[in-house]
């Protein structure tokens, strides 16, 4: 007989892709590096020193939902690194025009860009949160941000 708790039972590594990371009712007004942070797994991912040992996530789909007002001049990067720097190397979603996000109920999936989006995980050793740069700034209203991929390992 199956448990009503079956699912449960199981950690986000058990499924495909899950909510890696969301923010919610972020603000675009504000120019600048690491203006918003996504904590990976609520800030969950070991870091045991090095890349081999701690945790690790695949990133499969960043998107952009839930606009208070029209936020479409916004233009925003996601990256690994809380400087600002969007090279190949720590970029998750290059320079994006929010374009799509006209008002309520629109939304705008970013592409995964580089290696993340290729074939090379974000570790526990790199970063705890993935940093949104905001590059051109619209005061117009908020955003939530969800990050979905896949666990490969706490």
């Amino acid at each position: 007989m199956a448990n009503a708790d079956s699912v449960g039972q199981f950690y986000l590594d058990s499924f495909g892709n899950g909510r890696i990371g969301v923010v919610r009712a972020a603000s675009l007004a504000t120019s600048g590096n690491s203006v918003i942070t996504i904590p990976i797994l609520s800030g969950g991912l070991t870091n045991a020193g090095a890349a081999a040992g701690s945790g690790a996530v695949i990133v499969r789909r960043v998107t952009v939902s839930n606009a208070t007002g029209n936020v479409a001049t916004a233009n925003v990067a996601i990256s690994v690194a809380s400087d600002g720097n969007v090279a190949a190397a720590n970029a998750v979603v290059a320079n994006v025009v929010l374009s799509n996000l006209t008002g309520a109920g629109k939304y705008q999936d970013l592409t995964v860009a580089g290696a993340y989006g290729a074939n090379t995980a974000v570790t526990g050793y790199a970063t705890q949160c993935l940093y949104v740069n905001i590059n051109t700034a619209n005061a117009n209203g908020t955003v939530d941000i969800a990050v979905y991929g896949d666990v490969v390992s706490f």
